[in-house]
């Protein structure tokens, strides 16, 4: 079974979403600190387990970012604000991130 996508289906509405021209190709350096940051995260909030969001640890992504930006940790905030962006795009209707898993846990920073 395929996994909704959040792209429209109409050929044109999709190529009017550069995620690689707009997105990939102006901000790599800062994707894979973001990227670090995830691996980093899982393996200090689950450990051995594979890479996923466990979204029930936290949930205090904009203050934990503006935490993250005061102490200069900017791909950390990017990650929480990342966070904080997709709950509200799946508020508004978007399917649930494919690595993320809804687990009760332990609040963490």
């Amino acid at each position: 079974m395929r996994t909704p996508m959040t792209l429209p289906t109409d050929p044109a509405a999709r190529k009017a979403i550069p995620l690689c021209s707009g997105v990939l190709d102006y901000f790599p350096a800062a994707l894979v600190e973001v990227a670090r940051v995830s691996k980093a995260g899982n393996d200090q909030h689950n450990p051995g387990e594979p890479l996923h969001w466990a979204r029930g640890k936290s949930n205090d992504h904009l203050d934990a970012a503006l935490r993250h930006i005061v102490e200069r940790d900017l791909s950390a905030a990017a990650w929480r604000i990342l966070a904080a962006l997709q709950l509200q795009c799946e508020a508004n209707g978007a399917p649930i991130a494919r690595g993320a898993r809804n687990d009760p846990g332990t609040p963490a920073d």
